[in-house]
């Protein structure tokens, strides 16, 4: 079978003819329909991160297909991948065939597509636990917080995956949303309802600075351009930080940051997994009806090196899938 492997850490992945796996006792063979291509497994491929894989490996943490042999699961059933060490500890979906242990696995609801089915878990579930868990949204009273119509959401990288997502629940919840975004060009991806701001408009970022209106920024970028962002809270606001897109050190000024009074908050999904697996199944019908939506790109095996790049650069529309097949 086709798989794509990490043969030395930092460079890119190599496409490889490899042996087909074997199941074992409580494991399940898998056909990939689709996997997904995320910041983590980038992350897992530097050999920076605290879990090392042997080399080579195949990455790929998450991902959905048809079961073709299984002791428990009947041959047919439609699957999505995640958990179980995939992709770290074992052989992950950037692969034709990938063997889960069954507890990795979830039965994909009729009218959810794999491809939405391989990548939507984390859009749905960061932006729940970000908005309502961590962000607190409708209850912060340290900024005036009476209500959620009384929040002002600034969501950073509102075009992305995650992005859009917190901006259609914010949306939902009735709250207003000003929505964050590296160029002009991403401007149409934003989920319909928010208030669109460009990065480069230095016009009105300066006048989010001017006169801090928003409650609750979730943000999903980081680096250096987060310390800038404090300022547009208002005082008593909070940050929620969700990722790093735009690198992983931000520095404050500690006498501004205090006088500013902006608490700014971790999105631990590791330790706050179980809030997200209890809405995961409500929030997944909501995107089966259409109520919500998840925008992605797909790849073929021979395109990684370029869906990488376009990752890393931030240019892909929405998740980034590959299609073994």
């Amino acid at each position: 079978m086709k798989a794509l492997r990490i043969h030395a850490r930092g460079e890119p992945p190599r496409l490889d003819e490899v042996d087909a796996p074997r199941p074992g006792a409580g494991e399940a063979l898998v056909e990939v329909a689709a996997a997904g291509l995320s910041h983590f497994d980038l992350t897992v491929a530097s050999g920076e991160f605290g879990i090392r894989p042997g080399l080579p490996y195949v990455p790929g943490v998450e991902g959905a297909g048809t079961v073709v042999e299984s002791d428990v699961i009947a041959p047919g059933t439609r699957v999505s991948i995640r958990g179980g060490g995939v992709g770290t500890t074992t052989p992950g979906t950037w692969a034709e065939l990938v063997v889960v242990p069954h507890e990795a696995l979830t039965q994909v609801p009729d009218g959810l597509d794999l491809d939405l089915a391989a990548v939507a878990h984390d859009p749905l579930t960061t932006a729940h636990v970000s908005l309502h868990r961590v962000g607190r949204l409708g209850d912060w009273p340290e900024a005036g917080v009476a209500a959620v119509t009384d929040e002002v959401v600034l969501v950073t990288g509102a075009a992305g995956g995650v992005g859009s997502m917190v901006v259609q629940l914010a949306l939902r919840a009735g709250a207003r949303v000003v929505a964050l975004v590296s160029s002009e060009h991403r401007a149409p991806l934003v989920p319909a309802g928010a208030e669109v701001v460009s990065m480069q408009d230095a016009v009105r970022a300066a006048g989010l600075a001017g006169d801090p209106v928003v409650t609750l920024v979730v943000d999903t970028v980081g680096g250096a351009g987060l310390a800038e962002r404090l300022a547009w809270v208002r005082p008593g606001g909070r940050v929620a930080v969700v990722g790093y897109t735009a690198g992983t050190s931000a520095t404050f000024d500690l006498p501004n940051w205090l006088l500013g009074d902006v608490s700014v908050l971790p999105v631990n999904l590791l330790r706050r997994a179980a809030e997200g697996e209890a809405v995961v199944d409500g929030l997944t019908r909501l995107l089966v009806d259409g109520e919500l939506a998840v925008p992605l790109e797909a790849f073929a095996m021979d395109d990684v090196a370029a869906a990488l790049d376009r990752l890393v650069a931030g240019q892909v529309r929405g998740k980034a899938v590959l299609h073994p097949r």
